[in-house]
């Protein structure tokens, strides 16, 4: 295998975790990093957990983080079909060249017989596996003879194929990120490698794809380590050249021990899918990055280094960045904690960094604003004043509120600090005098610089009771940019509530 082919191949059973996002964006990283090519395959042998709209869920999702696939069901490709539901002929022709072989055998054991002898085991505090130790005396074209599997086929009685794991060979497996290890075949069972509906497993179908779409490496989770051993030994018993493996190690909770899951994002308030996805059986919505103001560029990067380190430990990159920079062998052993605080900081150095316009495209975007008469000039003046401080689009809005609404209450601490017996006083001379200023805020600076001055009043006695007149708190950007948006009439509205109501 010259070229170097990668996949990512989602089961449609449900959302796209964070951990799938990531094996994704690393298959990305790797296949262009090496001017390769990226496949989307879908997985969907396991009819009984199947979710309807998982399968254009995860397309979407891949869409939205820009890890667009160069062949997958939606985009086409010299291997397709890319759903696994529609490679039934190719799987029905390498089960029956497996089992001409000594790697597989069939079995007729039902669910009851088999049920029955694991409780014989637990009576005797042992754990039934179906093994080197087990197979002789089970249901099965090992132990039973010709004659009696051939009646039993005629009689259509349901069987799957197993793989008969080798007797106490030890096998050296390798792996790009945590190097080399061996295992011994008699601590691993005979999976089940088509099922009674003639559909095969992941196991089987899995590398029989992998073989057919030249597959070169095969990024995963570490789940699927313990795998390993069996995958090696389909080859054999294939023929086949095998792949080069890489696991990824866990993404882990916020605090504590193991993998990062939904209960954790719901109970520290942070999504764990890339898109909301509501259940279509249940209804309920599970909480997704993009709904909840999340850069697909700054969600990316975020993603990119739980468990990958650039060169220079840098932090921001862009995915054309990250794919020059990109090494399966420098992706950590560890596992990676993933960190609300860091996925944040993230969106907000984004954010900063976009320009003023593409920001305002997207505050447009938010329902608060869409019905707002505010100009696009004005629009672009708060994005500009209020994207600093903003972690999200929809920051600049909620923490630019004021520009939006009046007040219609006074923060009490504010009132204290700010507003005394002359108060008013001060206020509506300002006023008066407001009404001929010229609005642009050097000369507002300016202007109220010399009202304070000819009153003798140091500019804290003047600028934080007009800032509470004019946004209810003592907070938001420099008096005379808030100014020069509201304008003059509305400046004066706001002031002349603030004497009245304070």
């Amino acid at each position: 295998m010259s070229k170097v082919r990668v996949r990512f191949a989602p089961s449609p059973t449900g959302p796209l975790h964070l951990g799938g996002v990531r094996t994704a964006l690393y298959d990305y990283l790797f296949a262009k990093n090496m001017g390769g090519d990226f496949v989307l395959r879908i997985e969907d042998t396991d009819t009984a957990r199947y979710v309807e709209g998982a399968e254009d869920y995860i397309m979407e999702a891949l869409e939205w983080c820009g890890i667009i696939p160069d062949e997958s069901p939606k985009h086409g490709g010299k291997f397709a079909p890319y759903r696994q539901s529609e490679r039934r002929d190719i799987y029905d022709k390498y089960t029956e060249q497996i089992l001409k072989t000594d790697y597989a055998y069939i079995a007729f054991d039902t669910t009851e017989e088999l049920d029955a002898i694991r409780k014989e085991f637990e009576e005797k505090g042992e754990v039934f596996s179906y093994n080197y130790q087990t197979r002789n005396r089970l249901k099965n074209s090992i132990s039973l003879s010709q004659e009696e599997v051939q009646q039993l086929l005629d009689e259509k009685t349901p069987y799957v194929v197993r793989f008969k794991m080798p007797f106490d060979r030890v096998l050296n497996l390798e792996d790009i990120i945590r190097g080399n290890f061996s295992v011994n075949t008699n601590t691993l069972d005979d999976k089940v490698l088509v099922k009674n509906d003639g559909m095969p497993t992941y196991h089987f179908a899995n590398i029989i794809d992998d073989h057919e779409m030249e597959i070169s490496h095969v990024i995963r989770g570490e789940e699927w380590l313990p795998s390993l051993g069996l995958h090696y030994l389909l080859y054999e018993a294939m023929g086949w050249e095998r792949p080069q493996f890489a696991h990824l190690s866990l993404i882990l909770k916020p605090e504590g021990k193991g993998k990062l899951s939904k209960r954790d994002g719901d109970k520290f308030g942070f999504p764990v899918f890339p898109l909301n996805f509501k259940d279509p059986e249940k209804g309920n919505i599970s909480k997704g990055y993009r709904e909840e103001g999340y850069l697909p560029d700054a969600f990316i990067n975020m993603v990119a280094l739980l468990g990958w380190s650039p060169a220079n430990d840098r932090e921001i990159l862009t995915l054309d960045e990250m794919a020059q920079e990109f090494d399966l062998h420098k992706v950590h052993k560890a596992g990676a904690r993933f960190s609300k605080e860091k996925a944040e900081w993230f969106n907000q150095e984004y954010l900063k960094s976009k320009p003023d316009e593409e920001v305002l495209k997207m505050l447009k975007n938010l329902d608060e604003i869409k019905n707002s008469e505010i100009s696009d000039e004005k629009l672009l003046k708060i994005v500009s004043l209020m994207k600093e401080r903003a972690t999200f689009v929809k920051d600049i809005y909620e923490n630019g509120r004021f520009f939006f609404e009046k007040p219609t209450s006074y923060d009490e601490k504010a009132v204290k600090k700010a507003w005394n017996e002359e108060t008013a006083t001060i206020l509506s001379d300002l006023s008066a005098q407001l009404e001929t200023w010229n609005m642009e805020p050097e000369t507002l600076k300016t202007e109220i610089h010399d009202f304070a001055e000819s009153k003798g009043l140091g500019m804290g006695k003047v600028m934080m009771p007009l800032r509470l007149a004019l946004v209810g708190e003592l907070k938001g950007p420099d008096v005379p940019d808030i100014l020069e948006i509201l304008g003059k009439e509305e400046s004066v509205e706001r002031i002349k509530n603030a004497i009245n109501n304070i």
